[in-house]
């Protein structure tokens, strides 16, 4: 089966995994207010609605709408499969958030791009060297060390976080699948048009499970996260399906385990300001250690040299 093959264009490959990271990284705190009054099927049937409807009027207005012939060469079992991982990925993400905070569904989470950055090397034939090996040990031991007090928090109590984080590690498995169906949808279709399919899919395969009414109730700070999760969804995935066709999904992957760090920042400073939202999430100073060494291994892997044949 042939596959996918990258531009090359390194550079743009990581200012676009770095926008998708800062992006992901404020979105589940947004989540987690949203939550607050609407049910996770609404929230993800809205996110899809939005993000399609608005792709769609763009791609028409530069006529660059996918057509018949484009999409008579895709694979219907990978499609089957991105639209699959990404919905599931979606209502996984948002059940598991709902019974955990944001700071631990996110560290959690951080399994779905190294799942698919291991799973790349041997589909995708890509490479590490040395270096970058070397950076995936630091990453690792800083993900154990970043997220030490979330795990002792499932030892402590648990019975209210289990549910919640089988259901996150379950969204980030099939983020995974998603992820690499993502890659290879990309050798018949732009980026653009491959998640324009995705959206309207997800969107209508949520119809039927969500209550448009309760939109209707919404107000202030929760209709603004809301608004912020929909666009979130069209630009975060628009800049991670780009990366995916300049830059190895391997390395595309590695970066995107920053996300924690920037969940991290925004739960430190946000509580400060909307305090009758949020709740402050203190971390201890190995946690920050933790989370150096995640920057410090991602870095490592992305930016580390090919290896030569």
């Amino acid at each position: 089966m042939r596959l996918h093959q990258v531009s090359g264009r390194s550079r743009l490959g990581l200012a676009l995994s770095l926008l998708t990271v800062l992006l992901w990284g404020f979105l589940a705190i947004a989540l987690k207010i949203v939550l607050q009054e609407l049910d996770p099927f609404t929230v993800t049937w809205f996110r899809f609605t939005v993000a399609g409807v608005l792709l769609g009027a763009y791609l028409a207005v530069r006529k660059q709408l996918p057509t018949w012939q484009q999409l008579r060469k895709v694979s219907l079992p990978i499609f089957l499969i991105a639209v699959a991982g990404l919905s599931l990925n979606y209502i996984l993400f948002l059940m598991g958030l709902g019974k955990t905070s944001a700071n631990n569904a996110q560290v959690l989470t951080q399994l779905a791009p190294v799942m698919m950055g291991l799973a790349s090397l041997i589909i995708f034939k890509e490479k590490y060297n040395y270096q970058q090996w070397g950076g995936v040990a630091v990453l690792i031991c800083g993900l154990v060390l970043f997220s030490h007090e979330q795990v002792r928090s499932l030892v402590t109590t648990f019975d209210s976080y289990m549910w919640g984080n089988v259901l996150l590690v379950l969204g980030s498995i099939v983020w995974a699948f998603y992820g690499l169906a993502q890659k290879q949808l990309l050798l018949n279709l732009p980026s653009a048009s491959v998640l324009l399919c995705l959206y309207l899919s997800a969107a209508i395969l949520f119809a039927p499970m969500a209550h448009p009414e309760r939109l209707l109730t919404l107000s202030g700070s929760h209709l603004d996260a809301l608004i912020f999760c929909a666009f979130n969804t069209l630009i975060a995935y628009g800049a991670f399906a780009a990366a995916l066709e300049h830059w190895e999904a391997s390395r595309v992957s590695v970066v995107l385990t920053l996300a924690p760090i920037v969940t991290l920042a925004a739960s430190t400073i946000l509580p400060n300001f909307v305090p009758q939202l949020l709740s402050p999430s203190p971390l201890s100073l190995l946690g920050w250690i933790g989370a150096i060494a995640v920057v410090v291994g991602s870095m490592a892997t992305s930016l580390g040299s090919k290896p030569k044949s």
